[in-house]
């Protein structure tokens, strides 16, 4: 059976694909990011064993939709996007006079995961928007693109 991403070669419903995954990962990202920075005595446990799951499913869903080279990708990305990752979410966390030091690593496995799987959809679905899946010069402008607004956002974010 061939390696083709079901998106490029079922023609996926992207007007539900999206939607669906960016709130039920929202939801389920937003869970695990309160279990980790804002319940009273985290339960590592709880966090790993819920956390860990859905992770690992949506690896399985990313590997079938997107295909196996674009869930590597992901965590070449997610490699060279640490730095904007620890911005947004020292922000996030700065909101509430908290900031990522006032927690252990451990804490933060979990919730840096789930945004880099956020991120990643949110990638996909920029290059699906603009129609720049199956058009290779589109698809470099529109990842240029999303690389500069990206550098921009983070770099506005170190300096808050």
């Amino acid at each position: 059976m061939s390696e083709q991403p079901y998106i490029e070669s079922r023609g996926a419903q992207k007007d539900f694909l999206y939607p669906f995954f960016l709130f039920h990962m929202g939801v389920f990202g937003g869970i695990a990011f309160y279990q980790a920075y804002f319940s009273n005595e985290p339960s590592f446990s709880v966090i790993y064993v819920f956390g860990g799951f859905g992770i690992y499913c949506y690896l399985l869903f990313y590997k079938l939709i997107f295909g196996r080279d674009a869930v590597r990708w992901m965590f070449i990305n997610a490699a060279l996007g640490i730095w904007g990752i620890y911005n947004e979410l020292g922000l996030l966390l700065g909101f509430t006079g908290r900031s990522l030091a006032d927690y252990s690593v451990v804490h933060h496995l979990v919730p840096f995961t789930y945004y880099v799987l956020y991120t990643f959809l949110l990638r996909q679905a920029v290059i699906d928007l603009c129609g720049a899946r199956n058009d290779e010069a589109r698809r470099r402008r529109v990842e240029h693109a999303y690389i500069a607004i990206s550098l921009l956002v983070y770099t506005a974010l170190y300096f808050l």
